[in-house]
């Protein structure tokens, strides 16, 4: 069991600071733990406060690209499987810092408890997404690191370091909606391979999912209610200053509504972005 510091934040720098992909959700996951055990006992762990680094600490591999320089490959082969596993794997490892990174590097923004709660809770599953993921590149004889990967995934934590609702609008609201939208999809590429490990994985994945785009959902309409703010025209602004492009079509509007995201919050951007 790894050293576990007294606070929430200092927990969140720990798992940022390490470099060792499973090394880095093995102490995200303890830490979960930790904070469970401090709930159950009474004493829950205080989030405290810590300077995050700008960028997290990754492993020597995957080399990362511009996204127009990632090779593609036609999922229907086992190679384009898996590179589409290595693509999860890599987007899953940058949703664990992101979840960590929101609680430390807005630790000075005063929140009810729950919102450190729900990206602890966030974070644990996106740790477990990434070693799933892994378990099925290594089940095909790859592994984490063997092909690049996208360069530009902390692209959204960077811009919208000093802007919590700006976070809250890109990342969960945004960029996690996206994976609602396409995993679908990807299930049915392993489904008609008869890859029932993946299949299993993709679906554990898609419904935890949805959880974390309803966190964003419900702490972005907090804040927006704490400055009497029109949520709506607020997510447009927002997502106009910090996303980059037009949102794509088609959407899961079933999954996004579950979610807390109403249709005329993302269709305006698609068809004007």
């Amino acid at each position: 069991m790894p050293d576990i510091p007294s606070t929430l934040a200092e927990c969140a720098v720990a798992v940022l600071s390490t470099s060792d992909a499973r090394a880095k959700t093995s102490l995200s996951r303890a830490v979960t733990a930790a904070f469970r055990a401090s709930q159950a006992a009474g004493a829950p762990m205080p989030v405290g406060h810590a300077a995050p680094p700008m960028r997290p600490a990754r492993p020597a591999r995957p080399e990362l690209l511009d996204p127009r320089d990632v090779p593609r490959r036609k999922p229907g082969s086992p190679e384009g499987r898996i590179a589409l596993l290595h693509a999860i794997a890599h987007i899953e490892l940058n949703a664990v810092d992101l979840h960590w990174d929101i609680i430390a590097r807005f630790s000075d923004t005063p929140m009810p408890a729950g919102f450190a709660a729900d990206w602890v809770k966030a974070a644990d599953e996106e740790s477990k997404h990434f070693n799933l993921m892994c378990d099925c590149l290594e089940a095909m004889g790859s592994h984490y690191g063997a092909l690049p990967a996208h360069a530009g995934m902390w692209r959204a934590a960077e811009d919208t370091a000093e802007d919590l609702m700006g976070r809250l609008a890109v990342v969960p609201m945004v960029l996690e909606a996206r994976g609602l939208d396409v995993t679908p999809g990807m299930i049915e590429v392993f489904r008609k391979a008869k890859d029932q490990r993946a299949v299993d994985a993709l679906e554990v994945i898609y419904a935890e999912e949805v959880a974390h785009v309803a966190y964003g959902s419900k702490w972005f309409h907090f804040l927006c209610g704490r400055h009497d703010l029109d949520p709506k025209d607020v997510f447009h602004d927002l997502v106009q200053r910090y996303f980059h492009g037009p949102l794509k079509p088609p959407f899961n509007d079933e999954k996004r509504a579950e979610a807390g995201l109403p249709p005329d919050f993302y269709w305006p951007l698609a068809v004007s972005g």
